[in-house]
Parts: structure tokens; sequence; C-alpha cells
């Protein structure tokens, strides 16, 4: 826990999210808000459950390494940072307009706000580095594993719902200016995030390249 806790709260930072999250759905209701949120934690709640768990096999089956993942989701997630750096102070109508639509709040909650604004490719490599050390434990340590992790996940998507339900408030209690600035702020620091991410997973593949060339010398 002490561990996991603190690397996934690092890099989906709730408070920072939760001026994204008002900025993308800033024509919506706050009743159809809160909703979004509810469900923006409980989809984030399975993704990271299914990637501690689960993402190291799926990775194995379909013979992707950890550093492609890395870089595929800095790529991503750099790409979100970089657009919503560049964005209107004002709500993109079209997304206004998706959110308004007739599809229920599941569905509306998953894409963006949640895959990848919320638990994107970064989150979820993360995730899936902290997963694999179960598969080492016997049946005491896997216990104790899924314990930890499912009380990790559970804390980290509280906060989510929490931040994200109270945005508008919180951006109210902050002001226009100080709203402006954060959400400048927190799509900096996502930006960031995902150069790093990306340079981490480029850094073990050129390791890796470097490797095999001496090997061959």
């Amino acid at each position: 826990m002490l561990l996991a806790f603190p690397a996934l709260l690092s890099i989906i930072n709730p408070l920072g999210g939760a001026f994204i999250f008002l900025g993308a759905t800033g024509n919506v209701s706050h009743d159809m808000r809160e909703h979004l949120a509810k469900w923006v934690a409980i989809h984030g709640f399975l993704l990271l459950n299914v990637s501690l768990y689960m993402g190291a096999y799926v990775l194995e089956f379909f013979g992707i390494s950890m550093p492609i993942l890395r870089v595929a989701g800095g790529i991503v997630i750099t790409a979100s940072g970089w657009n919503l750096l560049h964005s209107d102070e004002k709500p993109d109508p079209t997304v206004a307009v998706e959110l308004a639509g007739d599809r229920p709040p599941s569905q509306m909650a998953f894409y963006p706000l949640t895959m990848p604004l919320t638990t994107g490719p970064g989150t979820i490599s993360v995730a899936i580095s902290l997963g694999t050390n179960h598969r080492k434990q016997g049946l005491e340590g896997l216990l104790t594993f899924v314990l930890a992790a499912s009380l990790t996940t559970a804390t980290i998507c509280l906060l989510i719902y929490v931040m994200y339900r109270s945005s508008d408030r919180i951006a109210g209690a902050i002001g226009p200016t100080g709203t402006t600035i954060l959400l400048r702020l927190s799509a900096f620091l996502l930006f960031c995030i995902g150069i790093q991410v990306f340079w981490n997973g480029l850094h073990e593949l050129l390791g890796t390249l470097f490797i095999d060339a001496n090997a061959r010398t």
C-alpha cells in the first residue's frame, strides 16, 4: 500500500484532474456532473484492478513489452495534455453536445473522462508494473496483495469521486482566475507526466538496443 498509493495518486492527481473534468463538462448541470463523477470513479476502479491483476497476462498474450506500453501511453498522455493546454477557456461545444445526448452517464463517462484523462495509459502502465509482483508470491502473499491493492484503488477512486463531484464548488471558491490558472497548471502537469512516461519507456528500449549491440560485438 505504501508503494502503490503514492505511485498511483501522483499520476492520477484527483485535485488537478477535477479542473480538467470541470473544463470538459462545463456545459452540463451539477446533477449530471455528479453522475459523471460517480461513473468515472467506478470505471477508474475497474480499470485499475484489471490492470493490477490481469494486465501483465494480457501483455504477455499479445506480446507487448512494458517499455512499448510506456512509450505508447506517454504519447497519448502528452497529446491529451497538449490539447488541454492550448484549448480555449470556454468548453468545447462539441463536447457539451456529446455529454448532453441521450446516452446514460455510465457510457458518457468512460471516454474521454475516464480514459485517458483520469486513468489513462500512464496510470495503467504503473498499475501493471505494481501488479507483476504478485505473481512471484505464494497464496498468503497473493491474498495480502489483493487486500492492499483493493484498499488502495478504492481510496484513490473515492478521492476522484469527491474531487470531481465538487469541481464546480472548488472552482467557485477560488474564482475564475484561480480556476484558469489551476486548469492550465494541471494540463501542463499532465503534459509533463506524458513526457516522463514516454521517456521511461524509450530509455528502456534504448538500453535494450545497446545491450544487444554490445552482445553482438
